[in-house]
């Protein structure tokens, strides 16, 4: 018996180095895991316009899908075909049945996509906004245009720069409920206390719902209502390059049309002479912008929270700023003299 037990002691004490191996392995196998950290890349993202078969947002996925490649993530893209928070609403219940890692999304209302939202949150779905905000509380990054001021002081002193600092004009704008627009009015609204700009009036903001007939019509309601209006700003490509055929084909370019367009859409009356003046920037580096920022939430390397920073391939290091936004450069200003030299 007592022999027993001594071979049996020497047998435990050969295994026992190779219990010691297998723990050491198995903790560091545990300890590999713990420092591989969240997922770095193969993100899937959904880029969700306000709508879709528009060459802005065209531009924007181009983007996006550019920076994707370049780290390896995946970029889906669709919506509504109109301008309709409803339906954006719906659609973004779709896209959360997908399950991808983040929705990239310009919002058509702020706060109708807010519980669709919350519920991809839920899901652990993030949310980054672009170009059109959503409510803050909907989204952990707004990847942003130039700064609202800065867009919003552009366009007044494009214009007045135009008329003399003198006369009526009108806003000819999207829809009602976009946060962009209403947030660049707001800040002209603001411009316009400035003495500098006491001689002109705004009469009226007008709504073309971002559809090409709808803002051609409120265009030839405002020549009727205002026989001498001096002119309008319309910040958005869709009712800029519909005033400015309005005013083209009706003999009316002394009517000043400005706001923000695509170079491509406004070429042709830059050309003419009939518009001389407008803005906005690269709705491609935008897209660029958004994915990138949603690649970094969804790596764990930002928050949201002010002065997070994070590298953007050729947009360089991008800090963001107060309530999330991270805001993609300073807005090009466009004239017969330079339009030739931009292709979007």
């Amino acid at each position: 018996m007592r022999e027993h037990a001594r071979s049996t002691s020497r047998r435990i004490a050969k295994l026992a180095p190779i219990f010691v191996i297998a723990a050491v392995v198995l903790a560091a196998c545990g300890s590999s895991n713990t420092a591989a950290g969240p997922k770095k890349s193969g993100f899937t993202l959904f880029m969700l316009p306000k709508f879709i078969g528009i060459a802005p947002f065209d531009l924007a996925h181009k983007g996006a899908a550019a920076y994707a490649a370049e780290v390896g993530d995946k970029v889906n893209y669709g919506g509504p075909t109109k301008a309709d928070p409803q339906e954006q609403v719906t659609f973004i219940n779709n896209v959360i049945a997908q399950k991808p890692d983040a929705i990239i999304i310009s919002a058509d209302d702020p706060d109708a996509v807010v519980p669709a939202l919350k519920s991809a949150s839920d899901k652990g779905i993030k949310t980054v906004s672009f170009d059109s905000d959503t409510n803050p509380s909907a989204r952990v990054v707004y990847a942003s245009p130039p700064s609202a001021e800065a867009i919003g002081k552009a366009q007044v002193e494009i214009l007045g720069s135009q008329i003399g600092y003198q006369g009526k004009f009108a806003v000819l704008s999207a829809t009602a409920t976009a946060t962009n627009q209403n947030t660049w009015i707001q800040f002209m609204k603001d411009t316009l206390k400035d003495p500098k700009y006491a001689g002109m009036t705004l009469v009226k903001v007008a709504y073309g719902n971002d559809d090409d007939t709808k803002s051609a019509q409120e265009m030839q309601g405002l020549l009727q209502a205002y026989p001498d209006l001096k002119g309008v700003i319309a910040p958005t490509t869709v009712g800029i390059a519909a005033a400015a055929r309005v005013v083209s084909q009706a003999n009316k370019c002394n009517v000043v049309v400005t706001g923000l367009g695509l170079p491509n859409q406004m070429r042709e009356f830059v050309n003419s002479g009939c518009v001389k003046k407008f803005a906005l920037w690269s709705f491609e580096d935008l897209g660029y912008l958004s994915a990138c920022a949603a690649h970094h939430v969804l790596a764990g390397d930002i928050t949201g929270k002010s002065g997070d920073t994070f590298d953007c391939g050729h947009l360089g290091k991008k800090t963001i700023g107060a309530n999330g936004i991270v805001t993609v450069g300073d807005p090009l200003v466009f004239t017969k003299d330079n339009i030739a030299q931009y292709q979007f």
